[in-house]
């Protein structure tokens, strides 16, 4: 199949409910051929700014919505030509896998010979080949999730929308099928927003990530700057695990309640202080559970006590307590004896640490 990728530009797009505002205005430019991922807890604006895309939301006056150079602003979803998954799938149940695919193409009274081709490209594409005459409700959750995909491929449309896909699905086929849907996207190169609240799905199938919260843009960056450079406590705190350290900034070293830290370089000096800090002296830093390690307490400057155990396979989840005001959760491999009550040292990695405002 074949896809002319086209950039996305929202500018100043925003909406109003019964005179409560659920977006506010927004600026978003999507390159062509690029994966975004929206990112965000419930009622953050994210399936609302997905709406406007698809032309099912009109934004407020002063609003506009373009791909490329054409202003789709006010024309309806079926004239933007765009391909649309929703959580639900929707997919229609007195037809068979065949006729949910070539739907579109049936509506849009594509030639016989050529949406019969385009839906076995599709069938082949998605792996349904030998279900294609069964009816919906014979199919499992993740054969449903490529057959709504492949329906909204069949027009080859200049923008693909998803919203949530693989929420409904348990979460080891929610694994496998992320995969599939990563693979299959950069293969495809069509413009995508994918709408999700996992940070897994994000981090895996976003060239970039927009983080939203209360219905505002937090932070647009590739998933490695969302998370190991946030530019704000909601997008640090939202997206994996984050731990707070706070203490006294003295002589290039942080003092908290279990020892002190050295600092780098730009926080030792006073230059990269945290614009929080209440007085020059007083700090806090962050920092994520693998960029810290656990070693014998004669070994480090920094020491706890272990709170909680968790084995997770690959990693061993530890909480640690009396090092920091807050309690420190650490990533140790999944071989590391712990338990509740051992003394332990703590070694931070400099360079994993995060100065928020």
């Amino acid at each position: 199949m074949k896809f002319t990728p086209i950039p996305i530009t929202l500018t100043h797009c925003a909406k109003t409910f019964h005179l409560t505002r659920v977006l506010e205005p927004i600026d978003l430019s999507i390159e062509a051929g690029e994966t975004v991922v929206l990112l965000g807890p419930s009622g953050c604006g994210k399936t609302t700014t997905l709406r406007i895309v698809a032309g099912l939301e009109t934004p407020d006056a002063g609003g506009k919505v373009a791909f490329g150079d054409d202003d789709v602003t006010h024309l309806p979803i079926e004239r933007r030509q765009v391909g649309m998954v929703f959580q639900s799938y929707a997919l229609f149940p007195n037809l068979d896998v065949r006729g949910n695919v070539g739907y579109g193409l049936r509506i849009a009274r594509t030639e016989p010979s050529l949406a019969r081709r385009r839906v076995d490209e599709l069938l082949a594409m998605m792996r349904l080949e030998a279900h294609a005459d069964k009816p919906i409700d014979k199919l499992s959750g993740g054969q449903r999730q490529r057959v709504a995909l492949a329906r909204a491929l069949a027009r080859e449309p200049r923008v693909l929308l998803l919203d949530e896909p693989l929420t409904a699905l348990d979460a080891k086929l929610r694994d496998t099928l992320r995969r599939e849907m990563n693979t299959l996207l950069r293969s495809l190169g069509v413009t995508t927003i994918y709408v999700t609240h996992d940070q897994a799905e994000a981090m895996e199938l976003g060239d970039r990530i927009v983080v939203m919260s209360a219905g505002r843009i937090e932070q647009v960056g590739t998933p490695r700057d969302i998370y190991y450079r946030p530019e704000t406590r909601h997008v640090a705190q939202f997206v994996g695990t984050l731990n707070r350290i706070a203490g006294h900034r003295h002589d290039g070293h942080l003092s908290t309640l279990g020892g002190s830290i050295v600092l780098p370089a730009s926080i030792a000096s006073g230059s990269g202080a945290p614009a929080a800090a209440t007085h020059s002296d007083e700090i806090e830093l962050f920092f994520r559970p693998e960029d810290a390690r656990l070693v014998a307490p004669h070994r480090a400057s920094l020491r706890g006590v272990v709170e909680t155990v968790a084995f997770l396979g690959e990693r061993t989840r530890v909480t640690v307590t009396g090092a920091a005001p807050d309690a420190l959760v650490i990533d140790a491999g999944g071989r590391f004896p712990l338990t509740p009550g051992d003394a332990v040292g703590i070694e931070l990695n400099s360079d994993g640490l995060i100065a928020l405002p």
